[in-house]
């Protein structure tokens, strides 16, 4: 065979090898950006949940101050009633 051949075959050969290597390091980057993205989502999954029990409990606590607050205001009515000075 001609020397032009072998050199056609090797350069043909070498561009599989290159594709063959970008194409393994791409599938794992893509691996990689994938593992991230979920962990990420776990990330946000997990603070969401908290920001909503979060905001579960601040309902609460404002519910209970709205309550105490208008249990207050009739102590205090009834106190103004039986205070002979007011």
């Amino acid at each position: 065979m001609a020397t032009w051949i072998w050199i056609v075959i090797a350069v043909l050969a070498a561009f599989a090898v290159g594709i063959a290597v970008f194409g393994i390091l791409r599938e794992k980057r893509l691996v990689r950006r994938r593992q991230q993205a979920s962990r990420l989502r776990e990330e946000a999954a997990k603070r969401t949940r908290r920001a909503e029990e979060r905001g579960r409990i601040a309902n609460e606590q404002a519910q209970q101050a709205h309550a105490e607050r208008k249990e207050a205001a009739k102590i205090g009515a009834r106190a103004d009633q039986l205070d002979p000075d007011r």
